[in-house]
């Protein structure tokens, strides 16, 4: 009896052998922690990019063996430089972070990790992450969490750095041995593979975010930021410009905005009931410079535009802004966004969307009726020609319903998360087509007020950065890579106004006007344009570029 009670009592219970099995902190090498890592990576972290390169995985094992052997070793590659011994649980968890929260967002709404996304990522502000930081991240995260509890229990070997490098050197050459055996058996599918669906490597994380962080880094270094190099230098208006009314002209840029749902376009519904009641010319078929804000921004207000796109030559020299400027046109930058992106660096800028009126900004965004708040006022401090520039909020997603007041709320239900994911299509049409009605009024609200205006000949021309996918062929939001990027994100409405004394100064002809604006324009046109409204002489004009040169026929 005794000798049974005995045996019990010695026999550790179910909790303990759990508590032992915690307390258990193995001893390994930061190579084992690094592999570990890779195939973590591979199978949990890849998703998007398993369903994209292999649909049928099982009937493709080959391919798949292929590929899985390739994504661990550019994974091992990449963290056998990274990952040390006394940086090891830092650096990896970091990566098991970004790779939850890459996965999730490319798995939510069908973007992939570029250069460009992370230089969107980098540049935004507080008020668009949070516009993206749902509850709903905390699903990866705890997904996470395991991978996360591992590297922090276990120990790492102390060794000397001669054998650290040597056993370093020896994992290395057996990471790159895993390259070649995973692409040995299938060559030509690769090959075909990397020249046909090149962009899926964007997809492979955290790679991806690890090489275009690479280069972003390599291209625009921390520290001080660069002077901007001057174009145009030889920049002046014409003599012409001195002997009539001064011109003022509104360039409204506009956020997010579609061709496909731009009611001047055709679109099933009037999404520009106001601008429709107004003299203005409708361009249907603008096509962007690139598909987010911080590609396309500097492009269209660079010479080079897409034809001759060099991001690092545009973004290290100065924009259509200086040139205006040095040719005596007064420019103003106002911003109900996220910054000009280099735009407008060094010139007059009015930063509004942290404003406080009551009735348009609700301490975290000001709608874009803020752009025209004391507009008239701030033009008659100057005298001469002037540019102003209002870049808007617009459309910015993914949380459509926030950028428009109430009364504004035609179309219902709409979708009121950020998660995508939970809404219907038509939900986040409603709410995507409310915040266009609400665009609409805008640009029509600038255009009455600069109708109004007195001593100024004035023109406005709205025209948006990027456009939007809306859940065709499973993606939402923009960003995707140019050369894949589809129309919906590409394709973006402009409109045009003039005012009776800019058409008489300048003799337009409305039959011209009409039929340039039934062509095939591009946002490389703008810089051109906008120097011909304003009478810019420089060696950088092209006026085959000039929408509205054959149409003046006064000079």
């Amino acid at each position: 009896m005794n000798a049974s009670v005995l045996g019990r009592a010695a026999t550790p219970s179910r909790w303990q052998r759990i508590r032992a099995l915690l307390g258990v902190r193995p001893l390994i090498s930061s190579e084992a922690l690094i592999l570990v890592a890779c195939l973590y990576f591979s199978v949990f972290a890849n998703a998007a990019f398993w369903r994209a390169a292999t649909p049928q995985p099982w009937s493709q094992w080959r391919w798949t063996l292929s590929l899985f052997l390739l994504v661990t070793c550019v994974h091992g590659v990449w963290l056998s430089l990274l990952v040390w011994r006394r940086t090891a649980r830092v650096v990896l968890s970091a990566l098991v972070v970004v790779a939850a929260l890459a996965g999730h967002y490319m798995a939510s709404y069908g973007i992939y990790i570029d250069a460009d996304m992370v230089r969107n990522v980098l540049h935004t502000d507080w008020r668009e992450a949070s516009d993206l930081a749902g509850i709903d991240i905390l699903v990866p995260l705890l997904a996470a969490a395991p991978a996360l509890l591992l590297i922090w229990r276990v120990r790492l070997k102390e060794r000397s750095w001669s054998r650290t490098f040597g056993v370093r050197l020896v994992f290395l050459a057996g990471m790159v041995a895993t390259g070649v055996v995973g692409v040995l058996p299938s060559t030509q599918q690769l090959t075909a593979f990397l020249r046909n669906q090149r962009e899926v490597r964007y997809l492979v994380t955290p790679a991806n975010v690890l090489v275009s962080l690479a280069k972003v880094v390599s291209e625009d270094p921390p520290g001080r930021k660069r002077v901007l190099q001057p174009i145009g230098e030889d920049a002046v208006q014409s003599p012409a410009a001195t002997m009539r009314r001064p011109r003022l002209l509104v360039l409204v840029v506009g956020e997010t905005a579609r061709a496909a749902s731009w009611g001047l376009n055709g679109y099933a519904r009037q999404t520009t009931p106001e601008l429709a009641r107004r003299n203005v010319l409708n361009f249907p078929h603008v096509t962007a410079c690139g598909s987010s804000t911080e590609v396309s921004l500097p492009c269209m207000f660079s010479p080079l535009g897409r034809e001759h796109y060099d991001e690092a030559e545009i973004r290290s020299h100065q924009s259509l802004l200086h040139v205006l400027q040095r040719a005596g046109v007064q420019t103003l930058w106002r911003d109900n966004q996220s910054g000009c992106k280099g735009v407008c660096d060094g010139l007059a800028v009015e930063d509004l969307h942290a404003r406080t009126d009551a009735d348009l900004c609700n301490g975290k965004r000001c709608y874009d009726e803020i752009l025209l708040s004391g507009l008239e006022d701030t033009v008659r401090r100057h005298h001469g020609d002037q540019v102003v520039v209002l870049h808007m909020l617009g459309n910015h997603g993914p949380t459509y319903s926030e950028r428009y007041p109430s009364s504004f709320k035609a179309y219902e239900p709409v979708c009121e998360t950020s998660d995508l994911g939970r809404c219907s299509r038509a939900q986040i049409t409603n709410a995507y087509d409310n915040a266009l009605r609400y665009t609409d009024h805008v640009v029509a609200s600038a255009i009455d007020r600069l109708a109004a205006l007195d001593g100024y000949d004035t023109a406005l021309l709205y025209v948006s950065d990027h456009g939007e996918s809306l859940g065709e062929k499973g993606l939402y939001l923009h960003g995707m890579p140019y050369s894949i990027a589809p129309r919906e994100q590409l394709e973006v409405p402009m409109v045009a106004w003039f005012s009776d004394g800019w058409r008489r100064s300048t003799h337009l002809d409305e039959r011209c006007l009409q039929q340039q604006a039934r062509g095939e324009r591009t946002h490389d046109d703008l810089f051109h344009t906008v120097l011909g409204l304003t009478d810019v002489k420089t060696t950088l004009y092209r006026p085959d570029y000039d929408i509205f040169l054959t149409c003046r026929s006064a000079r």
